[in-house]
């Protein structure tokens, strides 16, 4: 994770099966520690640059699928909901696309988020998964359902600066 000017602020880790079928069957296969407050792991990012399109949401999982399918837009995965709602806006943000997790406390950290954009007068955006999260859209619907999806929840004008035509 890192914080608004590129510095490491904290470490994510996430313990995977051997046998590459998902997380590894311990009691807890993810651990983060240090700064996470405000901070997030930060995909296409330019530290210190402006960013006015931004996607925002919880896990690392959702937001590599997303940007899969968006891949110039810049992202943050906050890794849990309390640390979305809590994140830190780069400069210049006018727009931010708010990756939903459909549960409560992924409702919980949108809801925040949302208010906090709004307060900074930054546009909130939620993109809804067609499945119940972006991840299960791009392995069970692919990447061009997936990117159909998506291009009717972007503005027009970001669905043609991000999509492919």
């Amino acid at each position: 994770m890192t914080d608004a000017a590129g510095a490491i602020s904290g470490v994510h880790r996430s313990w995977l099966d051997p046998d590459g079928v998902g997380k590894a069957k311990v009691d807890d296969p993810r651990r983060a520690l240090g700064g996470l407050l405000g901070n997030a792991v930060r995909f296409r990012f330019p530290v210190n640059a402006s960013v006015p399109v931004l996607a925002a949401g919880e896990g690392l999982e959702t937001m590599l699928s997303l940007s899969h399918v968006i891949p110039d837009m810049p992202m943050v995965a906050a890794l849990t909901a309390n640390h979305l709602a809590a994140f830190n806006f780069p400069p210049g943000c006018q727009r931010l696309y708010i990756a939903a997790d459909a549960d409560a406390a992924g409702r919980h950290g949108i809801k925040g988020l949302s208010r906090r954009a709004r307060e900074c007068g930054i546009l909130p955006l939620v993109l809804s998964p067609a499945l119940g999260d972006f991840n299960e859209d791009l392995r069970w619907l692919g990447p061009d359902q997936m990117t159909a999806s998506l291009r009717a929840q972007l503005t027009p004008a970001d669905a043609i600066a991000f999509l492919p035509a």
